[in-house]
């Protein structure tokens, strides 16, 4: 390797030392658990702010998180009031510059905090990412990968599938201008929240690589959890198409206009964006430039 290869690779790995800080919740996952821990500490990232948020679950959970103590910003087993509320508590405990949380049944791939934290240091412009989805199997094996891409006319014309909460990552700064919390008065879908406030914000940059993932299993959130969380996303989609200006909800009638359904509308909509017909309709991208080694956007 070159001298200004050496002096390259060594300016990206300074320019990629932002402290992380990553939520875990959990309750009686203790088969899934201990996964999910090693995916992100196994990274190594040296500047990492990890919080473990255990609603005092009975199945060993506690002692499994006791064993990685040492290596946890901070960690408590003891009741909460549910998944959003134990999120809350422990972001309350961060500090760091960017922020994402991971299920504790879910997984995060071996470069996902590097390649997080040089995708904040050199793109400034960029608030928040969210990479491939990214869906494994039970054992942990990644079965499927798909893109998705989504902007705020995507949400208002009635195309509202999930952003993939185990691969987005955002700045404390759009954190905090967002509220600074998720509204836990909400029971399934504050994620879907969230992303709301922040698309009220910022545009959504997609990330082409694998970042994190779901797992499959038994106790994943099952139909009657699914009906409820679609029930409230429907009302926070309502509330959002609401408060949108009469300028967005035009724009957001043509692009659901554009095509029977959502995946045509899509596919119509962005051709008319790469025409310059609606330059508003974008879906900005996050790059890797191999030529110059370092993150880019489109």
């Amino acid at each position: 390797m070159s001298d200004d290869e050496l002096e390259t690779r060594g300016a990206t790995q300074m320019e990629s030392r932002m402290r992380l800080s990553v939520v875990t919740p959990s309750l009686n996952q203790g088969a899934l658990l201990r996964a999910t821990l090693d995916s992100v500490l196994s990274q190594g990232y040296g500047h990492l702010e990890y919080v473990v948020i255990d609603g005092g679950s009975h199945d060993g959970s506690a002692e499994i998180v006791a064993e990685y103590g040492d290596r946890l910003a901070y960690w408590v087993s003891e009741p909460d009031d549910g998944l959003y509320h134990a999120l809350n508590k422990g972001f309350a405990r961060t500090t760091g510059d960017i922020m994402g949380w991971i299920d504790s049944s879910d997984l995060h791939y071996p470069w996902t905090l590097e390649t997080v934290a040089e995708i904040f240091s050199q793109l400034p412009e960029v608030q928040w990412i969210m990479g491939l989805s990214t869906r494994f199997s039970a054992v942990g094996g990644p079965r499927s990968v798909q893109g998705g891409y989504f902007n705020a006319y995507d949400f208002l014309a009635g195309d509202y599938r999930w952003i993939q909460q185990e691969s987005v990552y955002w700045r404390r700064s759009l954190w905090e201008r967002a509220g600074g919390r998720l509204d836990d008065d909400l029971r399934r879908a504050a994620d879907f929240d969230l992303w709301l406030r922040f698309l009220r914000l910022a545009p959504l940059y997609h990330v082409d690589t694998v970042l994190g993932g779901w797992r499959v299993h038994d106790d994943h959130l099952g139909e009657s959890g699914r009906g409820e969380y679609l029930r409230e996303a429907e009302l926070l989609a309502s509330r959002f198409a609401a408060e949108a200006s009469p300028r967005q909800r035009a724009r957001a009638r043509m692009v659901r206009l554009a095509g029977a359904t959502h995946d045509r509308a899509h596919t119509v909509a962005r051709g008319m964006h790469k025409l310059g017909v609606w330059p508003w309709y974008a879906h900005p991208r996050v790059l890797y430039d191999f030529e110059n080694g370092r993150w880019t956007t489109r």
